[in-house]
């Protein structure tokens, strides 16, 4: 009998450690399910913010960016009188700089390229990190174009729209401006010519790389790549955002004897860009269109104030050619609002990408 309550209490005492046992392991198991939850949830919102875009609406982001640009201009003066101030010393504030004067040619040259960065340049890389969380810089169009063919059609572009661009000038020109505008625009020409002045075979390199190269990327990026994107949202229509940003795009030049052919130019740098979906495509169309007139320029340097006189039969087979090559770019283009402006969610799959 004894032996018999022994062997009983000895496996009732192995049964309930074996229930233990199992008890323990099923809560280590439900433990490490809810770290895994944890975990799985935390990688989850870790991913949501990293895509998550603090100004989402069109109107903020343009509100955005006109107060970097507005603050860009501000940084620009500052920064081009510290440098004025440290070349001319206290002669800038006692007696004033005359800007037309050509020793200052070189020092005005630097200025105007450090001016280019932080006006253009500057605000539109600051918008697309402020905006784009992920790949800014595909946001402002650093990628490849639908087709390669389509920076050779660029130039093209370009090249066959000189004629209508130079009548647009002829007839900006007759309409009349105000004094003021006629006196910025008697400026502005004097110190076009100290700039494009040549003086050494350097001085051609120099000026296509201040007047022509950096202009083209950084006005690109300022207009093209981030207020296009933000106007065409707006108005929920490709081409009015594009008339829209190439009429700023003029306007903001402040050279108002030039405002249409500019408008013109704008306007098909925003087609340019819009259809190749490369921010790439619009910069080497428009770095062509600097470096032509700067190369004519340096080598007939009364081009400056005496354009050709364009006919308008000229100008009118120049817009046909230009509508067509435009009507070719659209029809080779796969760019789509719904694909810039609505792409298809992209579900969270469990890892960071």
């Amino acid at each position: 009998m004894l032996a018999y309550i022994a062997k009983r209490g000895i496996a009732h005492i192995f049964h309930r450690g074996q229930k233990e046992r199992e008890c323990r392991n099923l809560y280590i198991a439900d433990v490490y399910h809810d770290e895994l939850a944890n975990l799985h949830t935390y990688f989850g919102f870790v991913y949501m913010m990293k895509n998550y875009r603090k100004f989402d609406s069109p109107w903020s982001q343009l509100g955005l960016f006109l107060g970097l640009l507005g603050g860009a201009w501000i940084l620009t003066i500052l920064l081009a009188g510290i440098i004025l101030f440290a070349k001319t010393g206290m002669r800038a504030a006692t007696h004033g700089i005359d800007l037309t004067n050509p020793a200052l040619t070189g020092i005005l040259k630097v200025i105007q390229g450090v001016a280019t960065v932080t006006t253009f340049a500057l605000p539109a890389v600051l918008f697309a990190y402020l905006t784009f969380r992920q790949q800014p810089a595909q946001a402002l169009g650093f990628r490849k174009p639908g087709k390669p063919l389509f920076f050779l059609l660029a130039v093209v572009l370009l090249f066959v729209a000189f004629p209508m661009q130079g009548w647009l000038g002829q007839i900006n020109k007759a309409i009349p401006l105000p004094g003021w505008m006629n006196r910025m625009e008697e400026d502005a020409s004097k110190q076009i010519d100290i700039f494009l002045r040549v003086d050494a075979p350097i001085d051609v390199y120099i000026n296509l790389f201040v007047i022509a190269l950096l202009p083209a990327i950084c006005e690109e990026l300022c207009f093209r790549g981030a207020l296009q994107r933000i106007l065409i949202q707006i108005f929920k229509s490709p081409w009015k955002g594009i008339v829209a940003t190439g009429i700023f795009f003029s306007a903001f030049h402040m050279q108002f004897q030039g405002f249409l052919p500019r408008m013109f130019l704008g306007i098909l740098l925003g087609a340019i860009y819009w259809y190749s979906s490369s921010i790439w495509v619009s910069i080497l169309a428009h770095f062509f269109y600097n470096g032509i007139q700067v190369i004519a320029v340096s080598f007939y340097p009364k081009m400056i104030h005496d354009n050709p006189f364009v006919p308008v039969y000229l100008a009118l087979i120049s817009l046909v050619m230009v509508i067509g090559l435009v009507y070719l770019v659209r029809n080779m283009s796969e760019t789509t609002y719904d694909s810039v402006y609505e792409p298809e969610p992209k579900e969270y799959d469990g890892f960071l990408s």
